[in-house]
């Protein structure tokens, strides 16, 4: 790779713009770890200016027939950062926040995050600005089919894969992959990853996430002396990606002190009953952990669930919840993201200087893309894998990239953040090098 100072960027003037929205806040910060890892790596500026730049974006009206028989109209987009690893990989979301800035910033990321992982995948990100709780299950799929073939000239089993992501699931990727098999008049089951299993979906894909994560949290244990049999597990969230975490957690001989969702923290100092916590949230009224009792249970907010001493502490919620309000407070010894950009850059660098160690999301959360990378290889060679295959390479591949990145950190003498984006921009920097501009 070409050794060069980092390129000149936009400056003051894109960071006063940047607060006008969520979405261009999160594109500021995307592109705020790649300047950075830039600057570390020496980075040549003309590389340096092509992955600042998105490859493709694509912004699509999505007109459906509501049940009454109005015509609404929504805006989609598919944006694809860089194909040179190899075909884009991404999710698909259906949220009013949904805008083209954000779309740009998380398309970014999946790019970091296959490289990390060393997936031959480049990344994409998709969505619709709409608010899903307002529409029937009719118009919903009216939805999915219409942006489907809105986005058709840019997506393909060896183009770009698309994916679940926020309000869209198993039954979202049936629509999309039947229409678009529908549309090229043959069968194309691969188009798509996280599809229900009777139509070419992979065994071990819901669980992926979470498990994910548990795997990198023992990593991290292990390989930091912190002893994994009774070490304490805070955990925010207990959505597929909090509870399947916090199962695989205790499985490996962690207490789980401290849970939460939306109905508040729970905590008890022995250690909760995870299993018995699900079973609670299926009955109850508002399927949330609202309610929820059993001898020594404490109930706190949210915000304080984040304060509880631990060993780990794993936010798997949302977005920004560790920030400088609260970062001089946090009393974990690791924290582990499962969620996407849980930690502020501000937060981020008081925990570093207080010597808390921050394994972050671009490798922590990498479990569900892998599996989907497994689920198209397996669409691709019509050879199904079972449990014990998936599991066993997700475990591979998971701790491969957890050694490398903790290696090249300490060789650079970095944290586990910028090392993890300066490997993965160093990877696609030098892809981009060997094959160079067309034409």
């Amino acid at each position: 790779m070409t050794l060069a100072p980092p390129v000149a960027h936009e400056g003051p003037a894109l960071q006063a713009q940047v607060q006008d929205t969520p979405g261009m806040r999160m594109l500021y910060s995307a592109l705020n770890h790649l300047d950075d890892a830039a600057a570390r790596l020496n980075l040549d500026p003309n590389l340096h200016r092509i992955l600042r730049t998105c490859e493709r974006t694509l912004t699509v009206a999505v007109p459906i027939e509501l049940d009454d028989g109005e015509t609404a109209v929504y805006t989609g987009y598919r944006v694809q950062h860089t194909s040179v690893p190899g075909p884009c990989k991404g999710g698909v979301r259906f949220h009013a926040d949904v805008s083209l800035e954000e779309v740009t910033a998380l398309a970014q990321l999946m790019t970091w995050k296959c490289a990390v992982l060393n997936l031959p995948y480049g990344g994409a990100k998709g969505g619709v600005s709409v608010s899903p709780a307002t529409l029937s299950e009719n118009e919903l799929r009216r939805l999915t089919r219409r942006y489907t073939y809105a986005i058709m000239p840019i997506i393909g089993p060896k183009k770009d894969i698309p994916a679940p992501d926020v309000n869209t699931d198993e039954r979202t990727m049936a629509w999309m992959s039947d229409t678009y098999s529908m549309l090229i008049g043959e069968a194309s089951q691969e188009i798509v990853t996280g599809k229900p299993l009777i139509l070419g979906g992979s065994v071990g894909r819901a669980d992926a996430t979470g498990l994910g994560v548990a795997i990198i949290a023992e990593s991290t244990m292990k390989r930091y002396g912190t002893p994994i049999e009774g070490a304490r597990a805070v955990i925010q969230g207990f959505g597929k990606v909090g509870y399947w975490t916090a199962h695989y957690l205790a499985q490996a001989g962690c207490k789980i002190v401290g849970v939460s969702d939306v109905s508040g923290g729970y905590t008890h100092p022995h250690g909760l009953d995870v299993e018995a916590m699900l079973k609670y949230t299926k009955t109850s009224p508002t399927r949330t952990l609202a309610g929820y009792t059993t001898p020594g249970l404490e109930t706190v907010t949210n915000e304080e669930l984040l304060l509880l001493p631990c060993d780990v502490l794993i936010p798997a919620a949302l977005e920004d919840q560790i920030t400088s309000l609260n970062a001089d407070r946090i009393q974990a010894k690791y924290i582990v993201e499962g969620a996407n950009g849980p930690t502020s850059s501000t937060a981020d660098k008081i925990l570093h200087a207080r010597g808390v160690m921050v394994v972050p999301d671009i490798l922590a959360n990498a479990g569900g893309v892998t599996v989907s990378y497994f689920e198209w290889v397996q669409g691709l060679q019509a050879f199904p894998w079972d449990l014990a295959e998936v599991q066993k390479n997700l475990r591979r591949f998971l701790y491969n990239a957890f050694d490398h990145v903790c290696d090249f950190s300490e060789a650079n003498q970095v944290s586990l953040r910028q090392g993890a984006f300066m490997l993965a921009v160093s990877r696609v920097a030098e892809a981009l090098a060997q094959r160079g501009i067309f034409p």
